[in-house]
Order: C-alpha cells, then structure tokens, then sequence
C-alpha cells in the first residue's frame, strides 16, 4: 500500500497525531497523512489528505525518507515529506483523536505506529548531526 505523511513543523516542533479508537491502529501516533490514488502523485495525494483530515493546506516540500514496512502481513510503502502550513495551526482532525507539537528529539516518547519509525529514526540522526557540528 502506497501511503504518505507529512513531517508539519512550526516553531521548532513536529506535528504527530494519534489515531483514533475505530480507526486502524488506534492509539498510535504517527505524522498526519494517507493513501495515494492512483491518479496522483505522492505529494498531490498528501496535500488532498492533509486538506481533508486537518482541514489546512500545506506546502510539501522535500522527501524525508521513503521505507516499507510490514505490519500484521501488510506492506506500507510510506514516503513522508518536509510540508509547511499555508494558514493557522489544525484545531481538530477527522482520524485522530489528539494532536501534539514535539520537538524532533522527544518523538521516540510517543507509541508511534511502526510505518513512521524509520522516518523519526531519520529525522533523529539529522538533528543529532546538525547539534554535533
């Protein structure tokens, strides 16, 4: 499955929300996002899918990391993207049931859904490089 997520970041934080009870992998934190159709491209598909689910466009800038993960038999083939809001901050979100601003270095505290690790690992040793130099 073609999915995507958006690494949204204001201030210095990163944008993690929790899926919802109901929803696939509820109670799991993960960076907002979704399904690509077949007719778009991946960062089409993520600004459609953060419009829908946070009801705010985003700017998708460059790719994070792209990685596929099984979970429970399935193949997740997500690529997460860089995405700046385009208006205020999301109030509410239509998949998950709460969202939270980190800085990049608290996000391995959260339960996050395995699909992201390998993007948080990244974004990790990113900043952990940056800090060092």
């Amino acid at each position: 499955m073609l999915v995507v997520g958006a690494v949204v970041t204001c201030a210095g934080k990163v944008l993690c929300c929790r899926r919802a009870p109901g929803k696939a992998s509820a109670g799991l934190w993960e960076f907002p996002g979704g399904k690509v159709e077949a007719d778009e491209t991946p960062e089409q598909a993520l600004a459609r899918e953060i419009q829908e689910e946070l009801g705010v466009p985003i700017l998708v800038g460059d790719l994070v990391l792209r990685a596929t993960t099984s979970v429970s038999g399935r193949e997740f083939d997500l690529s997460c993207y860089w995405a700046t809001l385009q208006k205020n901050a999301p109030a509410a979100s239509t998949d998950h049931d709460e969202m939270v601003w980190l800085p990049i270095a608290d996000l391995m505290s959260l339960d996050l859904a395995k699909p992201d690790l390998p993007a948080v690992s990244r974004l990790i040793a990113q900043e952990l490089a940056e800090t060092s130099d």
